[in-house]
C-alpha cells in the first residue's frame, strides 16, 4: 500500500519540508579523515567550490588542490614565490582561484590562476613598508576585498571589481584605527562576504578592543562594533569570523601568546548584522581559536572551530562545545555535514565524517 499525504499533513507539515523530505542533518559524532596532500608545508587557508573541488594554500609558496572530493590532490609552487606564506586561497572552480600572500612589505601579494594552477599572474604587490595582508573574500569572481594590518592610524583595506585591478579604499571613509590595530593571518577567515555587498573585518592586536567593521555597500561605507573577545594584549582578539546570513554571524579567537591557557572570551555571536555582539560559551580549544566556520544544511546553527590545540563543535550557535580531536588545524571551511575540510601544519588536510 501507498502512503500519501492529506491536503491538511501537506499544509501543516510545510514549514518542515513537507511529507517525504529529507530532515535537515545534524552533527552528532564528527571525525576527521585525513587526506594526502602531498606536500609538508604548513597549510593555512583553505577554499571550498563545491563537493568535489577544493583549494588550500600555505608555506613555501605552496597550493594544493582537488578536483575529486578529496581522494587524491595536486601539489604546486607558485613560481617565483617560494619564500611567501599564502595564508589566503579563494577557489572560484576548478581552473580559477586567488591566492593571498601575507607578510611585511612586498611580501604581501596577490595572484590569481585561471589554468587550473599550470601557471599564476601576479596582480598586486604591497606598495606600504608598514603593511601586511591579512585575508580577503569574494562576493563572486571578480569583485572582492582585502585587508592588511592598519597604517598611521587607518585601516588598508583594497577592493577589485573585475579580479585583476586592486585599488585602496580611500582612508577618510573608514573609521579610525587603534594603535596597533590589525588581524591574525592564521587562516583566512578575518575578512567575509555576504551577498548584497556585505562584508565584515575582524581585529585586534590593539590590546585595546577587538572590534568587528562592517559595510552593507561593498566597502563604501562602514560601522564599527566592539565585541567581547579577549584583547588585552597584543597577540589577541578576533581571529577568525563567520556568518550564515546578513545578519546572524560568529566572531572566534583568543590569546596565541597564552597557547597553555583555556580564555573565558574567544567567542561571540550576533543576530543585527554586527552591530552588537553577545558573548558565546568559551571553545574548549587553548590559546586561540584560529577559524571557524558555519555548516550550512544543519537543522540548527552548526559551528567548527580549529586551531593549534585541536578542533571543537557547536550545534547551539556558539553556547556549548564539543572537542572533536586534539589535532593542530589552522584553518576551516564547511558546504555540509559531510563536506567540510580543516587543514594545518605538515601538510595536514582532513575531511570531515558525519557518524550519526
Amino acid at each position: 500500500m501507498t502512503l500519501r499525504c492529506s491536503p491538511l499533513v501537506l499544509v501543516l507539515l510545510l514549514a518542515a519540508a513537507g511529507c517525504g523530505a529529507e530532515p535537515p542533518a545534524a552533527l552528532t559524532n564528527p571525525v576527521w579523515e585525513p587526506q594526502v596532500s602531498g606536500t609538508e608545508a604548513r597549510l593555512q587557508a583553505v577554499s571550498i567550490v563545491d563537493a568535489n573541488v577544493v583549494w588550500a594554500g600555505g608555506t613555501g609558496g605552496t597550493y594544493v588542490v582537488t578536483t575529486d572530493g578529496g581522494a587524491t590532490w595536486r601539489r604546486g609552487i607558485v613560481p617565483g614565490a617560494d619564500t611567501l606564506e599564502f595564508r589566503d586561497v579563494h577557489g572560484v572552480d576548478a581552473r580559477t582561484a586567488y591566492l593571498l600572500s601575507a607578510g611585511p612589505g612586498a611580501a604581501s601579494r596577490i595572484y590569481r590562476t585561471t589554468d587550473g594552477g599550470a601557471t599564476w599572474t601576479l596582480l598586486f604587490i604591497n606598495p606600504e613598508p608598514e603593511g601586511f595582508f591579512d585575508c580577503f573574500d569574494f562576493w563572486d569572481a571578480a569583485h572582492g576585498l582585502a585587508f592588511s594590518d592598519s597604517i598611521e592610524g587607518r585601516l588598508y583595506l583594497l577592493v577589485t571589481e573585475d579580479g585583476a585591478t586592486w585599488t585602496r579604499l580611500p582612508t577618510e571613509t573608514l573609521p579610525p584605527a587603534l594603535p596597533g590595530e590589525g588581524a591574525f593571518a592564521a587562516s583566512g577567515t578575518c575578512v567575509v562576504t555576504r551577498p548584497g555587498g556585505h562584508v565584515w573585518v575582524g581585529t585586534g592586536a590593539s590590546g585595546a578592543a577587538a572590534r568587528v567593521f562592517h559595510s552593507a555597500d561593498y566597502g563604501r561605507t562602514w560601522t564599527v562594533a566592539e565585541t567581547p573577545i579577549v584583547s588585552d594584549t597584543p597577540s589577541s582578539g578576533i581571529y577568525s569570523l563567520a556568518f550564515r546570513d546578513a545578519r546572524h554571524g560568529a566572531a572566534l579567537g583568543g590569546d596565541y601568546a597564552r597557547r597553555d591557557t583555556l580564555l573565558t572570551r574567544t567567542v561571540a555571536t550576533t543576530d543585527d548584522g554586527g552591530a552588537t555582539w553577545t558573548p558565546g560559551g568559551a571553545a574548549p580549544l587553548r590559546g586561540a581559536v584560529f577559524g571557524a566556520a558555519y555548516v550550512p544544511g544543519t537543522a540548527t546553527p552548526t559551528l567548527l572551530a580549529v586551531g593549534p590545540d585541536g578542533s571543537a563543535f557547536s550545534t547551539d550557535n556558539g553556547r556549548t562545545w564539543t572537542r572533536i580531536d586534539s589535532e593542530n588545524y589552522w584553518s576551516v571551511a564547511a558546504l555540509g555535514p559531510d563536506a567540510a575540510w580543516a587543514v594545518g601544519p605538515d601538510g595536514r588536510i582532513a575531511r570531515l565524517k558525519n557518524n550519526q
